[in-house]
Formats: structure tokens, C-alpha cells, sequence
């Protein structure tokens, strides 16, 4: 039994190390400007690192110290805890599917659409009450301001290639209304500019922009998708290694209790 109780330490001490990439996401999630406006999956995935970092470090214990309670509360918790962890994997991918930029006319950034967007994130983002919220966030940032210190030449800002979603999406108006360029987040507004809904929305305000238009929300979901996709890929390696490492620790464990009733045998004490 010691050598199985070996193992099963053995292998919880590799779970605890799986336990820091999911950790590390959420944290990575929490301190990009636009998931800690929205505070949407960072905390799942957080917890859930947490939750797998002390259910392997009980069954740590309970390897090498020999003791089968709690190695059998491990096993019960670990499997729920992988259950869970294959749900969130297919939630992030299932609200990620959808989604991705259009080129306008001779521009090299992309611009973004709402309704592409999966129907759960839009609802995060169309009650005015949220969006009040988010849009503040968003526009105490920098990211607007980068622009203009980036970009003076209207032929350069149209030719850039590394403009953010929500640059693209909250600091400028759409191509489509036909703006005039004076510098990325101030332009001059044409005749007719009644073509889109945004086109209306579009402020000069340095504080407003089109923080209140559907391009805003859109690129903020684009980001988010970019983002949120990363994170399920770690979470995919993770989930992958850790059920590899539960059906060893079964295997561990079956072959402990196993070696225990031979022993017992061999005692004279089976009954």
C-alpha cells in the first residue's frame, strides 16, 4: 500500500500544479481592461482554480499520509470539480462561436456587428443598466487617447492593422456614416449622417465617442471572444491532463485497497 500511497501523492502534487494555469487565466482575465469592466468569467474560472488547488492538495495528504476518507472525499470532489471544468469549456466555446470583424471599404481594421454575436453575450451588454456601467469603465482607459497619440495621418490610421476591437468599435464612428477624419477620435460630421443609428450616437465629446454605440458593444464582444477563446485553451490542456491524472489516481487508489485486503489475508484477519 505504500507504494500506491506514493503514487497518489505523486499525482495530486501534479494537480496542484495544474491548478496554477486555470488560476493564472482567471487573473490574466482579470487584469485586461475590458473583462475587468464587464467581471464576467474571471471569477468562475479563479474559483474554480482555487476549488482544484484544494481538493488536490487534500488528496496529497491523504496519499501520503494513508489516510482512505480522505482520499475517497478527493476522488468524489475531484470528478465533480472535472464535470464542472468540462461544462465551462463548452460554455466558452458555445458563446465564442459566433462572431468576427468585417473589412470596410479601404480601411485595414476591422469593424464589428452585434447581431454576429452569440444571444447570451449581447444580453450582457444591451440593458442600458450594464452598459452604464461597462461604458464608465471603458471610458476612464486609455485606449482612445493612444490612438491620437499613434495616428496623425488620416491615410496612416486607415492603413493600421493593430487597432483593437474596441478601438475600432468605441473610438471612431463607423465608415459607413461617412465622417470626415481630423485625428482617430474627433471628426467632422457629414451632411447626411442618418445611415445608421451609431451615425447618431457618434460624439465629438472626448468622454462619450461611441461609447453608446452598438460598433462599441460589438467590438467589446470581439475582444472578449479573442480573450475568452485563449483562456478555453488553456482550460482544454487542463482539463485533458487533469482527467488523465484522476484515472491514475483511481487506479492508485483501487490498487492500495487491493494490496490492503492481501494483507489482511495474509494476517489471518479477511473475513
Amino acid at each position: 500500500m505504500a507504494l500506491s500511497s506514493n503514487v497518489m501523492g505523486a499525482i495530486n502534487f501534479v494537480a496542484i500544479l495544474l491548478s496554477i494555469p486555470v488560476i493564472g487565466a482567471g487573473v490574466w482575465l482579470a487584469t485586461e481592461p475590458d473583462n475587468s469592466c464587464v467581471k464576467l468569467l474571471q471569477w468562475p474560472v479563479i474559483v474554480l482554480g482555487v476549488l482544484i488547488l484544494v481538493v488536490s492538495l487534500a488528496g496529497f495528504i491523504g496519499g501520503f499520509w494513508r489516510i482512505p476518507w480522505l482520499l475517497i472525499l478527493y476522488l468524489v470532489a475531484m470528478l465533480i470539480l472535472i464535470i464542472l471544468l468540462a461544462c465551462l469549456v463548452v460554455f466558452i466555446y458555445m458563446v465564442t462561436s459566433k462572431g468576427s470583424g468585417h473589412l470596410p471599404p479601404s480601411r485595414a481594421y476591422l469593424e464589428y456587428h452585434l447581431d454576429d454575436y452569440s444571444g447570451w453575450l449581447r444580453r450582457r451588454v444591451r440593458s442600458s443598466y450594464k452598459w452604464d456601467r461597462i461604458k464608465s469603465c471603458l471610458s476612464s482607459t486609455q485606449m482612445c487617447a493612444e490612438l491620437n497619440q499613434s495616428y496623425t495621418m488620416a491615410q496612416d490610421f486607415f492603413n493600421a492593422h493593430d487597432i483593437t476591437p474596441l478601438q475600432s468599435g468605441c473610438c471612431k464612428p463607423p465608415t459607413e456614416c461617412g465622417y470626415t477624419f481630423v485625428n482617430p477620435t474627433y471628426w467632422i460630421s457629414p451632411i447626411n449622417d442618418a445611415a445608421d443609428m451609431d451615425c447618431l450616437q457618434w460624439s465629438n465629446d472626448q468622454m462619450q465617442l461611441c461609447y453608446n454605440c452598438d460598433s462599441c458593444k460589438a467590438g467589446l464582444l470581439a475582444n472578449l471572444k479573442k480573450e475568452w477563446r485563449r483562456v478555453d485553451i488553456i482550460l482544454i490542456v487542463t482539463l485533458v491532463a487533469l482527467i488523465l491524472v484522476y484515472l491514475i489516481g483511481c487506479c492508485a487508489f483501487r490498487n492500495a485497497k487491493t494490496e490492503d485486503l492481501f494483507r489482511k489475508y495474509k494476517q489471518g484477519t479477511y473475513t
